[in-house]
């Protein structure tokens, strides 16, 4: 698709439509609240806040001005715990057109660019589609089990891809 642009870094408006992206896909297939969009909108604002471009990575895919996905690596605890994948949307319109696994890649790249040895990201249970693309990527299921971390009991997974 050559009129969709994989931007790095923030762009205007970039917290309130990842956000949005997000609120509004959980809430109309996982029927999450006001939780989860409070906490994506806070930690993501909390993370561009604090963003090292050396450090963390932050890409956004955008279509005719608009964003329409979003990927993050927050490299804060590299060295404890790995980085961390994280905010990975599409929208609606870009869904199985590729550009998540663009971003997927992207993202990847730039880990080990970086010299990062291990990566991570924490779902749930179901969300086939993008654990279809992590485990395309290399990433496997290390832990699982109930929680309710996003406001909703699910069945939390943690994956991980060693990259060193």
């Amino acid at each position: 698709m050559t009129d969709v642009e994989i931007i790095k870094g923030y762009v205007p408006g970039s917290i309130g439509r990842v956000t949005q992206l997000h609120g509004t896909y959980y809430h109309r297939h996982w029927n999450f609240s006001l939780f989860f969009e409070a906490r994506v909108a806070t930690e993501l604002a909390e993370f561009l806040g604090r963003y090292d471009q050396h450090r963390d990575g932050f890409w956004i895919a955008m279509q005719g001005g608009r964003i329409e996905g979003s990927i993050a690596i927050d490299g804060l605890n590299a060295e404890d715990t790995g980085v961390h994948l994280r905010w990975f949307i599409m929208s609606e319109a870009l869904r199985g057109k590729c550009i998540g696994r663009q971003l997927i890649d992207t993202a990847i790249g730039f880990c080990h660019g970086t010299g990062y040895k291990r990566v991570y990201l924490c779902t749930f249970e179901g969300l086939n589609a993008a654990r279809h693309l992590y485990e395309k990527a290399g990433f496997r299921l290390v832990e699982q089990q109930k929680g309710s971390q996003w406001g909703t009991e699910v069945n939390e997974q943690r994956f991980e891809l060693q990259l060193g």
